[in-house]
């Protein structure tokens, strides 16, 4: 359970006290940074790639002295990240091939994507975006406004997807700003938001989030990331029930990981507590390819394994899509079994 002095505090506040150096992290947890890949060399030098970012409320959930902890090994720097390797890349989906204006990603046909934040709660190792050119795409008033012109240009638009970085966090007032700008579009229909944050700051679902998620015209996804069973707490739970409530439809997307999530048992595990928490499995990447995450990677062939073992052990609304989104294809690739 999170310290009650913590789960009292606001989202900002936790944010802000969000360790952000791998040894502080490693001596919350009593592991011996020694032992772990690479030694405190390693951890140097993850960090140097890519910034340490972890709340205390995730921190909560993970298991004191066990460096092979599997939300631990989603956020712990290693010196593997250093290590180039054949086919990871920068910018895996090439998205600034479909990057027309600053701050919007139009890739499909119906939807675009914003990036609404360049900031995240916690840095996930393995994030496709972790090299992303965020201070290009900020979303300044000009640039919504531009964003708003080639919505009218492209009629086929239905649905807006608020990503980053982390979209919710962006205070409530520049979101619900944002989405009334949206809402003047009679061709909208949906806002989809794409989240990691309520997984490791339950607090962020507050009053002043559902106030005005409650209050637009706008059909609510709100697409949680949840790679492990784990990473369901108490007060995760209370969130959700909150967004529940709300009339938000939940969905979860998960990364399949090697050492941390990919067996059938787990990601059967995660199915059922999902649901058991009105949340729909969505979709199973497979990993991106992005430059610093190879060590994450699992081939095809052992997600197809595992995908079949899913389908054998769970009814068929519990399995979510197992894909692989390509560059230049016009939706993501199912890979089947």
């Amino acid at each position: 359970m999170i310290p009650k002095t913590l789960a009292t505090l606001h989202w900002t506040e936790q944010l802000k006290q969000a360790v952000r150096d791998p040894l502080t992290l490693c001596q919350q947890l009593n592991i011996n940074p020694t032992q772990l890949p690479g030694g405190i060399a390693g951890l140097e030098k993850g960090q140097q790639l890519f910034k340490t970012l972890v709340p205390q409320a995730f921190i909560q959930l993970m298991q004191p002295g066990n460096p092979l902890d599997p939300l631990l090994q989603q956020v712990l720097p290693l010196g593997a990240e250093g290590q180039a390797q054949a086919g990871f890349v920068s910018d895996p989906l090439q998205e600034k091939s479909y990057n027309p204006l600053p701050g919007l990603i139009h890739k499909y046909t119906s939807r675009v994507l914003l990036t609404t934040s360049g900031a995240c709660a916690v840095n996930c190792r393995y994030c496709f975006r972790r090299h992303f050119p965020y201070a290009e795409n900020s979303l300044s008033t000009h640039a919504s406004q531009a964003i708003i012109d080639y919505l009218k240009q492209h009629p086929k638009i239905n649905e807006v997807i608020l990503s980053g970085g982390d979209p919710l966090a962006t205070p409530d007032t520049r979101l619900a700003t944002r989405v009334k700008q949206l809402e003047t579009l009679p061709q909208l229909k949906r806002l989809r938001i794409h989240t990691r944050l309520p997984v490791v700051i339950p607090a962020r679902i507050n009053s002043e989030f559902l106030s005005w998620i409650t209050a637009t015209r706008l059909k609510v996804i709100l697409v949680v990331h949840i790679n492990h069973p784990q990473e369901i707490g108490a007060e995760l739970v209370e969130s959700l029930q909150r967004l529940k409530q709300a009339g938000v439809l939940l969905l979860n997307q998960s990364v399949i990981l090697a050492g941390i999530n990919d067996q059938a048992s787990i990601l059967a595990e995660l199915s059922e507590k999902l649901f058991e928490q009105g949340i729909l499995p969505y979709y199973l990447h497979t990993l991106d390819p992005v430059a610093g995450a190879a060590h994450f990677a699992i081939d095809d062939k052992r997600a197809r394994q595992i995908y079949a073992e899913l389908l054998a052990e769970l009814p068929g609304f519990l399995v979510p899509k197992l894909v692989r989104e390509y560059p230049n294809q016009p939706a993501k690739t199912p890979l089947g079994w």
